[in-house]
């Protein structure tokens, strides 16, 4: 019952951050046009990247844990 309640609290924050990864990236194709009036697109881009290698890095990390017994 501990690893699951472990794999919850590792879960949760994950999937909040893809969902927050969605959420970006859809009001960024909405507003690219006055993002790059006032040259602010890449930034956002680069935040959208971010986002991605953390969420990526972090499932990972919590399929290794899985895998291993750990979790």
């Amino acid at each position: 019952m501990k690893s699951a309640k472990l794999r919850i609290v590792w879960i949760i924050p994950n999937v909040f951050c893809y969902l927050m990864l969605v959420g970006l990236s859809i009001w960024v194709v909405a507003n690219s046009e006055g993002l790059q009036e006032i040259n602010r697109l890449s930034i956002y881009v680069i935040f959208m990247i971010l986002i991605f290698l953390v969420s990526v890095s972090g499932s990972y990390r919590i399929w290794k844990w899985i895998k291993e017994g750990q979790m």
